[in-house]
């Protein structure tokens, strides 16, 4: 929250001037109750009432005392000295402000008046003949204020004030005049120049960090409504042009009522002269509109953040609707470089796959920065992926499961054009934002930014693998979307599945994985029954989804041709996974035996390279197999090993071992 640009010395010494001043009109009251006072030396005096004081009551006229004008002179005589000519005196803005006459103010301060001077709680007692009630009244405070309990207009002051959450109307079982008033304590911290927000509000408040300005000051609207992207900037934005209390509503307790925080949030605007800046609207919306409205109803600027469109019920008055540009590549280069300060990293190549808000960022790099610190090492670039990673949310997580990558190319064997194309989707991802965003690339009809591609190859030709290795290269977490989460045997329960990962991933920086995707993403089919249409409706939907999506998905099948072709149109790569040949099996039986495993002299690599026609995932099982024997022989990993793990994967393939095959090692098989 932007702190009041105000001289706290004078503010304080202007508050306690007027507070002293009051005990002149407590000493005409004074007066005026000696004066009618029919047993003043009475040792019981607040604990009952005579017949003579009765008597007394009843002949006193139903008038209220008006302050002297000397003592108005006096008053502002003293206010204008503890001012000096300072324009910027926090009781004389709240006035302002709130809207508050000279007789308002001073109701303000005849129940202020104990909270910063301990004495008046005594003559407040004595003043109320009751030393239990050291709190005005509201009887009493019009009497000192010079105000008139029986004229409706004054009586409706303090209720005025209770409203603009200003004072605390107590007693309510009381008559109206004999009820206390009390002040706040954030108000009374307020004017002494306490700047911290009430506490109310402090799990709510927002982070707000520099960035380019959103220029408001032209628009004369109350209420705003800044429709942004998911990870927006719009707090930020608003934050960068002028004071602001931001609230995140996502950190609203369930249980915890809407209006009590959106009344102690618009006084915490009024106060510091600010823009109340809350969002995202829906974390209210499941609420109801009124939820809404109690925070775009206050009597303060608003200025709501959300996603989605503005809903007319959420309001009284029409808003303002904005659309907040996201940050372009250079200003998310200005904002890690702010972070970064001093480090040799560039944060446009290392950076730039990942969407992030200005706060995220801050937090990301704070991460990475002390990762760092811990390894004692200078700040990588790894460091940023991982402190970037660490702002995703754990919405997916509950959907799919999150797989941190822990290959890289070294470990893909493919051909060069696989590889070139592969290294192609890394490029897009890293880079739509500046030839979508920033080049105006992007066609219309609501597409949005994401990228994808289709992986296609039989299986154990190393699909999951390359997403994986996609994903590492970029330094996100890979996604895969659980089947069994998703498809469900009643009309339309799978569309609203998938809604829920789409809008999830939205904001994750991660790669989406449907592995096995013709499984949803099937071809139409010609309409025969009902279970046909509504088949074709889901695929449909599927069409339109991921062509909004905004984020970066990957689908694998083992047969391209049962994708829908309008899902191939709409992809940003294709990518066919065949069948390794003799070379690229050779490579991939070292690779998947790895460095550790210890190996005997008879391996015959080549042999089994040119034998076994098998994919990569299957020599990958081979490999393990070949090393859990190794292991429970208590020596290398050797040809016989190699040879029966072989025989196994061939009984889990349905294929024979035949001699043939296997030539001369087919002996180790007895």
């Amino acid at each position: 929250m932007t702190a009041l640009p105000v001289s706290r010395d004078a503010s304080v010494a202007h508050l306690l001037t007027r507070v002293r001043a009051l005990e002149g009109l407590v000493r005409r009251a004074v007066e005026r109750r000696r004066a009618g006072d029919p047993a003043p030396d009475d040792p019981f005096r607040g604990l009952y009432l005579s017949h003579e004081h009765i008597d007394r009551l009843l002949d006193a006229p139903p008038a209220a005392a008006t302050p002297d004008s000397d003592f108005q002179a006096e008053e502002a005589a003293v206010a204008a000295a503890a001012g000096r000519g300072e324009n910027d005196l926090r009781l004389r803005l709240m006035a302002e402000v709130f809207g508050l006459d000279d007789t308002d103010v001073r109701l303000l301060l005849v129940a202020l008046a104990p909270d910063v001077e301990p004495r008046f709680e005594r003559f407040y007692g004595y003043l109320n003949d009751d030393v239990t009630r050291r709190r005005a009244t509201i009887g009493l405070a019009l009497e000192l204020a010079g105000g008139r309990p029986g004229e409706a207009g004054d009586r409706a002051r303090a209720a005025r004030l209770a409203e603009a959450g200003l004072v605390v109307i107590e007693d309510i079982d009381r008559p109206y005049l004999g009820r206390s008033l009390r002040v706040p304590d954030r108000v009374t911290a307020h004017l002494l120049g306490d700047d911290r927000p009430d506490p109310a509000l402090r799990p709510l408040v927002a982070a707000t960090v520099p960035v380019r300005p959103l220029h408001l000051s032209s628009t004369p609207a109350r209420l705003v409504y800044l429709r942004e992207p998911v990870n927006g900037v719009a707090r930020s934005r608003v934050a960068a042009a002028g004071p602001v209390v931001a609230l995140d509503l996502e950190r609203l307790p369930p249980e915890a009522e809407v209006e009590p925080v959106a009344r102690t949030a618009a006084r915490e605007a009024l106060l510091r002269q600010a823009a109340l800046v809350a969002g995202p609207v829906e974390a209210l919306t499941e609420r109801g509109p009124a939820a809404v409205r109690a925070l775009a109803d206050q009597p303060c600027r608003v200025m709501l953040t959300g996603r989605g469109s503005w809903d007319p019920s959420w309001s009284r008055d029409v808003p303002l609707v904005i659309d907040v540009p996201e940050p372009g590549v250079q200003e998310r280069r200005e904002l890690w470089q702010a972070y970064l300060d001093g480090s040799d990293l560039d944060p446009t190549a290392d950076t730039a796959q990942f969407v992030l808000s200005p706060d995220q960022v801050g937090r990301a790099a704070q991460s990475g920065l002390l990762q760092a610190a811990y390894e004692g090492i200078e700040l990588t670039a790894q460091h940023l992926h991982a402190g970037a990673r660490g702002q995703n949310t754990a919405g997916l997580d509950r959907l799919a499961r999150r797989v941190e990558p822990a290959v890289g190319w070294a470990d893909l064997v493919l051909p060069p054009s696989q590889l070139g194309h592969l290294h192609e989707l890394t490029t897009r991802a890293r880079h739509r934002r500046q030839v979508l965003d920033d080049w105006r690339m992007r066609p219309g009809g609501g597409r949005g930014r994401g990228v994808s591609a289709l992986f296609a190859g039989d299986s154990g030709t190393g699909k999951t693998l390359a997403a994986e290795v996609v994903a590492g290269e970029l330094g996100l977490d890979v996604y895969v979307v659980n089947l069994a989460t998703v498809i469900d045997k009643y009309i339309g329960e799978t569309e609203k599945n998938l809604e829920k990962i789409f809008t999830e991933a939205a904001g994750i920086n991660g790669v989406l994985l449907f592995d096995e995707a013709d499984a949803v993403f099937g071809k139409r089919s010609e309409v025969n029954d009902a279970h046909d249409r509504y088949a074709n409706v889901e695929t449909a939907y599927l069409l339109q989804r991921m062509e909004s999506f905004d984020g970066i998905a990957i689908l694998t099948s083992n047969l391209r041709a049962n994708v829908d072709d309008a899902f191939t149109r709409r992809l940003d790569a294709v990518v066919d996974f065949p069948m390794p040949d003799e070379e690229h099996r050779r490579r991939l039986w070292d690779r998947c035996l790895g460095t550790s495993l210890p190996r005997d002299d008879d391996l015959d690599l080549d042999f089994c390279a040119a034998a076994f026609e098998l994919p990569g995932g299957n020599i990958r099982s081979i490999a393990l197999t070949a090393a859990y024997f190794a292991a429970e022989g208590g020596r290398p990993v050797c040809m016989a090993d190699l040879v029966r793990a072989v025989h196994r994967e061939y009984r889990k393939l349905g294929r024979l071992s035949v001699e043939a095959e296997f030539g001369r090692y087919h002996a180790l098989l007895s």
